[in-house]
Order: C-alpha cells, then sequence, then structure tokens
C-alpha cells in the first residue's frame, strides 16, 4: 500500500461521492445496502449512518461483536471532528509518525483513525453525517463504505477503488 497514493485515491472519493440531498429515507437505503451485501458475502460488521447527532441507521449482523458498535462510533466521532473520512486522517497521522491523543489531545475511548468511517457530504451543505462500517481490515471497512455509496450515488466503483495492496 502506498499511502501518499491512497490519500489522494480518498480525496477524490469524498469530491465524488457527494448526495444531491441526504434524509433518514437515503440513510435506510445506504444502511439496508450495505447490510444485504454483507449478509450475503458472510461478513461479521457493525454498520452506522448518522447525521451529527442522530443515528439513522444501525445493523450488527452475526458475528458482529459490541467492539465493533464501539469503534463505528469512534470512527464516526473522526469524520464528525476533521470532516474526512477515518481512513485519510488515519493514513496521515501514519504518514506523519503522531496520534490524536499527540496532536489533538483527543481520547482513544472516544476516537479511532481507522479506516471505515466515511463523510456524509451533501450539495450546498457539506459534510453532514458519516457511514461507518466495523469488522474488516480497515482498508476494506474504507472500502466496502465507498463501494456501497458508489452503488447509491451512481458512480463507477471500479473507477474509485483504492489501488490494490
Amino acid at each position: 500500500m502506498d499511502i501518499v497514493h491512497d490519500l489522494q485515491s480518498i480525496a477524490v472519493q469524498e469530491q465524488t461521492l457527494v448526495f444531491p440531498q441526504f434524509d433518514a429515507d437515503r440513510a435506510w437505503q445506504v444502511g439496508a445496502y450495505l447490510h444485504e451485501v454483507a449478509k450475503a458475502r458472510g461478513l461479521a460488521i457493525a454498520i452506522d449512518v448518522r447525521t451529527f447527532g442522530q443515528q439513522l441507521f444501525f445493523s450488527a449482523l452475526d458475528g458482529a461483536t459490541p467492539d465493533n458498535a464501539d469503534w463505528a462510533r469512534r470512527k464516526g466521532n473522526v469524520v464528525a471532528h476533521f470532516r474526512r473520512s477515518s481512513y485519510a486522517i488515519g493514513l496521515r497521522f501514519q504518514q506523519s509518525g503522531g496520534t490524536l491523543a499527540d496532536k489533538h489531545g483527543m481520547p482513544v475511548s472516544e476516537y479511532a483513525t481507522h479506516g471505515g468511517a466515511f463523510p456524509l457530504t451533501v450539495v450546498g451543505a457539506g459534510v453532514i453525517g458519516s457511514v461507518t462500517v466495523s469488522g474488516l481490515p480497515q482498508r476494506q471497512d474504507h472500502e466496502f463504505v465507498v463501494e456501497a455509496l458508489c452503488a447509491h450515488l451512481g458512480h463507477e466503483y471500479g473507477k474509485l477503488a483504492l489501488a490494490k495492496a
């Protein structure tokens, strides 16, 4: 994996995967899509779709643990704070050798800079929430969310996917 290339690719993903509008029905559609695909693939994950301050969809598939739900919450907090994907923030810290605690005094009990939380961005409003998956290796968590957002927004996932590691 090339951190610089992944960061560039994530920036393109974040600029491209923008909703014209977003509401509770759309949150349910995105969450249900993630749930059905995860179930078909036999993935033991937690899925969280939220606007800042309100959880709109949550599901834990068979095999997911309470830790997965907590990781999803902590990753979503990173998106809420930085308005960027948790994977991008984690890669930036990996690149610089720092941590959230070192650089921002943010406790690991509340924030996780691991892949899987992606910003929900709406035209004219900016980042309003996050879509989060937890239970896979972090890069796969990130890409699973991107794949689902591509399906909902009509983008070809192959053009936005991170390069094979």
